[in-house]
């Protein structure tokens, strides 16, 4: 991002806009540096953005703050079209803009089946208020839209559909015609659920409660056709129907077969509920851990894994990257000891930035096995990435010899203790062209401490990139001995070199230099502690007790130095500089 220039930036900055964010973790440093980058080229000072200024964000907005979408033109709603998911305090400040009224759509209250449309999936986004506002025929609309958009829409997508057409369905009068008959009769009011009106997407349509849903389901459907049922957007009312019912079907236990399709099902059960589940085969577990049929909750998650495991089964790759890093990480250590380094090897990518330091330690050393034939080529680097927060400091210095360029997330995320053995020159040749974003970070607690353990001389003249609070070393006898020369003085080599033996303490020598200006020496009446300061020109040596003794030039020969004192000299280039022993 250095290299973007102001007059290529609107440019480069409305590209990457319309990139695949995802690619970079939400939160991440790189994520949150481009953001930063593209307000500023836009000059974006506040959080009310303009058209224009939206319009070459683009995606980036997604991830601002809800101030801005209130803040902003209209036209931030064109922008959120284009985020994947919006958090909860995102979606509140969107329902706040449309009931304002303010935008192209107007006021909900004057939407018709045209405006959802123009929403596009900003309408799985709106809340129960914007709902009640709608007339009832665009309500019902807006229910046969989602039903029937439900099966091409991912698992974030599925969840808010769902919860959608739960809120529309709450909105409905309760004391409806049907449902009173349903309370008198006992029986279902509506079409019956078999397997054949399964392939019908607005099937669920038909039914206006979960009793009535209820009522309607045939057993035979729970039996055999349960993938198709599941497939249908079934509300969390709906849900717990063919949850009941398939208790009471199964009382000993829901059969593996059965475990297999339960789909978003499987998450409305809990920890205790899991433990006591049939999980042997692998095709189950990958079924129930497909992303596509929703997230589980982490204990959800670590109850289902630590169950397959506890009755014998084993993680390979492709379940290790169904499972995912997050939830790798909360599995015991005895757990992870038992994931063999083929299995890391196939599982592709895993973020582990979760774990503790031990799990990181262990999945590093089984990394590191697995990539074993790949190490000295260009390759390996990419591979042994996310686990390097194992890796000890001799593997972190030998990688520094390889040219890889790590970025600042992954350094961060290096084991903070053995970080402190790396050396200035190790940390340089880690980070390569990422090098100045360390001053990004130096407030992080692990870089504070490792900055405090360098030489200070080495952070300013290896690194270069204004790191400060390192250690300053002091001369031989334990004072530090610094040169400042102002960037006016030009010194000659010839620049008289004194001793401390040579001249008395308090003593005053002045250098003319071939400018025709000059620079002086004060002997310090501590012997071995030299510092030089240019003063005003003078053309005297003055005594400690006053009396002047005309010279143009004080030369003492560099012998007179005792030998256990390095020289201290100025280079006739040199405008400010530290001695060191």
């Amino acid at each position: 991002l250095s290299a973007v220039h102001n007059r290529s930036c609107k440019a480069f900055y409305a590209l990457a806009s319309r990139g695949n964010l995802e690619l970079l973790p939400r939160g991440s440093m790189r994520r949150t540096r481009l953001l930063r980058g593209a307000l500023a080229c836009w000059g974006a000072s506040s959080p009310a953005l303009s058209a224009e200024q939206l319009g070459g964000l683009g995606a980036l907005v997604c991830d601002m703050e809800p101030v801005t979408v209130t803040a902003s033109h209209p036209h931030v709603l064109e922008n959120l079209k284009l985020c994947r998911a919006l958090s909860g305090a995102q979606r509140d400040a969107l329902n706040a803009v449309l009931l304002a009224g303010a935008t192209a759509y107007g006021h909900p209250s004057s939407w018709d089946v045209r405006s959802l449309h123009s929403l596009g999936t900003l309408m799985l986004s709106l809340n129960q208020t914007v709902l009640r506002s709608l007339a009832e025929e665009v309500r019902r609309a807006l229910r046969r839209r989602i039903a029937a958009t439900y099966r091409g829409q991912d698992s974030i997508q599925q969840h808010r559909s769902r919860v959608l057409l739960g809120a529309l369905a709450s909105i409905k009068v309760s004391s409806s015609p049907r449902r009173r008959a349903r309370r008198s009769t006992g029986r279902c009011p509506s079409v019956p659920i078999t397997a054949g009106a399964l392939a019908d997407p607005l099937l669920l349509l038909s039914y206006e409660s979960s009793e009535e849903f209820d009522l309607c389901l045939d057993e035979r459907v729970l039996r055999s056709s349960l993938a198709l049922l599941l497939e249908q957007p079934l509300t969390a009312g709906f849900l717990r129907v063919v949850q009941r019912r398939l208790g009471q079907m199964y009382p000993e236990g829901i059969p593996e077969e059965q475990l297999k399709l339960l789909g978003p099902l499987s998450h409305l059960y809990t920890p205790e509920e899991i433990s006591t589940w049939t999980v042997t085969s692998n095709a189950t577990l990958l079924a129930l851990l497909n992303p596509r049929v929703g997230k589980w909750t982490a204990p959800q998650a670590q109850q289902l894994i630590t169950r397959y495991l506890d009755l014998g089964g084993i993680l390979t790759g492709s379940l290790l990257q169904s499972i995912g890093g997050s939830t790798l990480c909360r599995l015991d250590e005895e757990h992870i000891s038992c994931i063999t380094p083929e299995a890391i090897g196939c599982a592709g990518p895993l973020d582990i930035s979760s774990c503790s330091q031990a799990k990181k330690n262990q999945l590093y050393a089984k990394a590191q096995e697995a990539f074993a034939s790949q190490a000295g080529t260009p390759a390996y680097y990419s591979l042994i990435q996310p686990y390097l927060g194992g890796a000890p400091a001799k593997d972190l210095k030998e990688l520094a010899k390889t040219g890889i360029s790590m970025d600042i997330d992954t350094f961060t995320a290096l084991n903070p203790e053995e970080l402190q053995q790396l050396s200035v020159t190790d940390v340089k040749n880690l980070l390569g062209i990422n090098l100045p974003d360390l001053k990004q970070v130096e407030n992080l607690p692990a870089v504070i401490n490792w900055i405090r353990r360098q030489d200070q001389w080495e952070l300013d003249h290896i690194l270069g990139i204004g790191l400060q609070g390192g250690i300053v070393k002091p001369s031989p006898t334990g004072s530090a001995t610094s040169v400042a020369v102002t960037p006016s003085i030009t010194v000659v080599p010839t620049t008289a070199v004194l001793a401390t033996t040579a001249l008395p303490a308090g003593t005053t020598t002045s250098s003319h230099t071939a400018m025709g200006s000059s620079t002086s020496t004060h002997v310090s009446p501590t012997p071995n502690a030299i510092t030089l300061t240019p003063l005003h020109a003078q053309s005297t040596l003055s005594s400690a007790g006053g009396s002047p003794v005309t010279t143009s030039r004080v030369t003492t020969r560099p012998a007179l130095l005792p030998s256990s004192t390095s020289p201290c000299s100025v280079h006739p280039a040199t405008t400010s500089m530290t001695t060191r022993s």
